[in-house]
């Protein structure tokens, strides 16, 4: 059985929420802690097929220690808004209701001159939990022909 090693457990609920909505038997998904806990996890499953799903600026990390790895550029997220536009993710996020404050993150005056993909990285992971929830939120809302391409690769891998 493939064992796929994932930096953080917004990409292992992401990835699972995917595999499950194309039909793709859930693989099993071993979260590192960070890209520099990949070199340990690979020592703990030795033995087993191992791939990774990274951001871009992690991959050398995964990349020293597994041959098949999958890289998010520049990360999950940005993948996501890529796939369902700007509007497909503001529609995502006023369907939970916070709409509201993601305008008022925009108006901050850090935040009013970055491009919208900047302003809604800071969004995510701005409160605790934000991540990994809208990664299971934006991998339910993405139709099944536009799953970002790293993600689809690894489904299509497994």
């Amino acid at each position: 059985m493939t064992v796929v090693l994932v930096e953080g457990e917004s990409d292992r609920i992401a990835l699972e929420t995917l595999a499950s909505r194309a039909g793709v038997r859930v693989p099993r998904v071993h979260v590192v802690g960070g890209s520099k806990g990949a070199r340990r996890a690979v020592a703990e499953l030795t033995g087993e097929r191992l791939v990774g799903l990274v951001d871009v600026g992690e991959r050398a990390d995964f990349e020293r220690v597994l041959e098949t790895v999958f890289v998010c550029d520049p990360d999950l997220e940005a993948e996501f808004v890529r796939a369902l536009g700007i509007e497909g993710v503001e529609a995502v996020i006023a369907e939970q209701g916070e709409l509201d404050s993601f305008r008022s993150l925009q108006r901050q005056p850090f935040q009013r001159d970055r491009p919208v993909e900047a302003q809604l990285a800071r969004f995510f992971g701005g409160r605790s939990g934000n991540k990994a929830r809208y990664a299971r939120l934006l991998a339910e809302a993405v139709p099944l022909e536009r799953v970002p391409p790293p993600l689809a690769a690894l489904l299509a891998a497994l």
